[in-house]
């Protein structure tokens, strides 16, 4: 069996699966069975809400939240070529280098930004 015979059978099960499992629930009829008022009600780890689920944060968390992201995924892809570079030679270093230059591109952003400023 090739590789595209293999993706083939992949992409029919997956899709005679999920249609499946949409034609099944259409038959037996899968609902739920009446409607609660805590069904509507936030779900915050067992504790009581208070007030409005509904709060306006500062755009700057969102940032943050962004730029850890950037520099998390970074990590854990520079980790493992670190730990393979000798092995791969100049090949490993010209891959590299448009990966980290553009996530820079992104980090000098921010900074121009002053997203990074705490204040």
């Amino acid at each position: 069996m090739t590789q595209w015979q293999a993706l083939l059978a992949f992409l029919a099960v997956s899709t005679v699966t999920a249609i499946g499992f949409i034609v099944g629930g259409r038959i037996l009829h899968v609902r739920a069975r009446a409607d609660s008022p805590l069904k509507r009600r936030p779900y915050e780890c067992g504790e009581e809400p208070v007030g409005t689920g509904w709060v306006q944060f500062n755009a700057r968390y969102y940032l943050v939240a962004l730029f850890f992201v950037l520099f998390d995924v970074e990590a854990a892809f520079l980790f493992p070529w670190s730990i393979v570079n000798h092995t791969l030679g100049i090949e490993a270093l010209a891959a590299v280098v448009p990966f980290v230059g553009i996530l820079m591109l992104g980090w000098l952003y921010g900074i121009r930004k002053d997203a990074l400023r705490w204040q």
